[in-house]
């Protein structure tokens, strides 16, 4: 970026559509370490402001939308006549939107449901979904009017500090999201029969927790069971530490920006910059109504509907990840009077801090490759399924990994990566996760249980092996049970519902060819199924399947064409 392009590229009004903003955020490039000195960083802040803010409202707007019309979508009971076990099943695999995503969605559009006039003042822009997400525990009744017009003028942090104040307590009030924990990348070095004994343990607590238990919760489970046992060694703390070495060790806690300090940082650039009131101000943007001349309980015209708004969506997305990583490796933020990019994203973006970082971190893969970016632009993958390939490929595999993601459900898609990752592990003899701090904080404590057990210096990869093992001991004889057909058979499909997309534990073990028309009790007549596929979507009449099990089965149902269970194919 230089001064040639910023002449050229100017500040769009706020008639601007998408088509506009495109063309003009696509022209920024992102400089390179060495050019970034030229850049005229008080011009380039306020050119891609103006272009992020836009883009960014819009995003705002369509998520209005999408959450309205998967609330509407739920109500009537659309996923499971689709076919689809839950929201955010249908979400990923339909509409390319992470489950986390629609169900907040939906969750939010519910609650503004009994609030009507949060909810006109969220849909036709005046308030953002970060406001109203602050708002929505103590905005009731004849309180609504006043706490909706403190949202129309106040910032996110302000209105945070009132809803702490009126509530009388920290933490999140009734009806409010809870803060999303932060994901802390763990790595250990650990050899073959250690990582042999995890993986065994890992595989009994999903046989007491619920085949779907994430990885970090079953790992919590084996933790809180040695810990259970073993003594923990004493910690450390912090009014046991002179003044300065306690200021260095709250300095870099993860929450620690959550402080009464930064509070004050972020009040004090308010007051500074009278609320960034030299930022262009931009008009609000109503959000469509995606019910609007639909039948009630016409859910394939709805679902056509969010289909549309989904693909939008995808667009903005894009942009918002381009104009957002131009903004952060920039550090604009400082020149526009923010605290921090996260304190912009929430008062300026109306957008969280995590949402944002998703985006840029995709773009950011994307530069890298090519074919992908291409996929998603013609709409060959999702935007979920590109998230995952964007993690698991290469330059050398992104093909591979794209037509495997055009032929396979998002769900499927996932737990392949995931194998291929931990293929990649194991030849390197290491142990990788992404958990949440509070789970690292917990495995640390295990981790030296078993160092103090053990009597010695241990490696941390030995002191896994050991926690798996006490687990095994432990829960291996309680998990014990009777061998039989329906048993055998959702352990062969490894516990999980076989619909495809389906994220669900299975249930009940169902007989394709029905025993009432003769169907034999044979494995290869009986597939693992969750509760609402068996007794709603099949018995219902939603959902059809006939082959044999577990790689034979075709399944279909309304919309769209057959879906086949097949083996997964490795992706090199």
């Amino acid at each position: 970026m230089d001064a040639i392009v910023l002449q050229q590229i100017q500040p769009l009004d706020g008639s601007a559509g998408l088509e506009a903003l495109a063309a003009r955020a696509w022209e920024l490039e992102v400089p390179t370490p060495s050019t970034r000195r030229f850049v005229l960083r008080p011009e380039a802040a306020e050119l891609i402001d103006g272009l992020l803010a836009r883009v960014a409202r819009g995003a705002g707007a369509l998520d209005v939308a999408l959450g309205r019309g998967l609330r509407a979508f739920e109500r009537g009971g659309g996923p499971l006549r689709l076919g689809y076990s839950s929201l955010g099943d249908y979400a990923r695999e339909r509409l390319g939107l992470p489950e986390s995503t629609s169900r907040r969605l939906a969750r939010l559009s519910a609650g503004l449901d009994e609030r009507p006039q949060l909810d006109a003042a969220v849909r036709a822009g005046e308030v953002t979904l970060r406001k109203a997400q602050v708002v929505l525990g103590v905005a009731r009744g004849p309180d609504e009017a006043r706490w909706v017009a403190r949202a129309r003028v106040e910032t996110v942090r302000a209105l945070a500090a009132a809803v702490r104040e009126e509530s009388g307590r920290d933490g999140v009030t009734a009806g409010a999201e809870a803060p999303t924990e932060p994901l802390v990348p763990v790595e250990l070095e650990i050899s073959d029969p250690d990582r042999a004994a995890l993986r065994e343990a890992l595989s009994l607590a999903g046989a007491a927790l619920g085949a779907t238990a994430p990885p970090w919760q079953r790992l919590e489970a084996l933790c809180q069971e040695y810990l259970s046992t073993h003594p923990e060694p004493e910690r450390l703390r912090l009014e046991d530490l002179d003044p300065d070495a306690a200021a260095a060790a709250l300095e870099g806690a993860p929450w620690g920006r959550g402080s009464e300090w930064w509070d004050a940082a972020r009040l004090a650039l308010e007051q500074e910059t009278e609320r960034w009131s030299y930022l262009e101000r931009l008009d609000p943007l109503p959000a469509p109504d995606p019910v609007r001349g639909l039948a009630p309980g016409d859910v394939h015209a709805l679902d056509a509907r969010l289909c549309e708004l989904a693909a939008m969506r995808t667009r903005w997305d894009a942009l918002v990840g381009h104009l957002g990583l131009l903004m952060r490796s920039l550090g604009l933020w400082r020149e526009a009077g923010f605290a921090s990019f996260g304190h912009y994203c929430a008062e300026r973006l109306g957008m969280s801090l995590r949402a944002i970082e998703q985006r840029i971190a995709l773009e950011r893969r994307l530069y890298s490759l090519p074919p992908l970016r291409a996929a998603l632009a013609e709409g060959r993958v999702s935007y979920g399924k590109a998230v995952v390939v964007a993690a698991a490929a290469d330059e050398d595999t992104v093909e591979a990994w794209i037509a495997r993601a055009e032929t396979t459900p998002c769900a499927a898609l996932r737990r392949e990566a995931e194998a291929a990752e931990d293929a990649q592990m194991c030849s390197r003899r290491a142990w990788k996760a992404r958990l949440p701090a509070g789970v690292v904080q917990l495995l640390d404590a295990a981790l030296g249980a078993a160092r103090l057990a053990a009597g010695r210096r241990v490696r941390d990869g030995e002191c896994l092996g050991i926690i798996a093992r006490h687990f095994i001991d432990t829960w291996k004889p309680l998990l014990r049970g009777r061998r039989t057909l329906a048993r055998r058979v959702l352990e062969r499909d490894g516990g999980r519902c076989l619909v495809p997309g389906c994220t669900r534990a299975a249930d009940h073990a169902h007989h394709v060819w029905q025993r009432a028309r003769g169907g034999p009790d044979e494995p290869w007549n009986l597939a693992s199924l969750c509760l609402p596929h068996h007794l709603v979507a099949i018995h219902g009449g939603f959902l059809r399947v006939r082959g044999r099990a577990p790689h034979g089965l075709v399944w279909t149902g309304d919309p769209g064409p057959p879906r086949t269970t097949r083996p997964p194919s490795r992706t090199r």
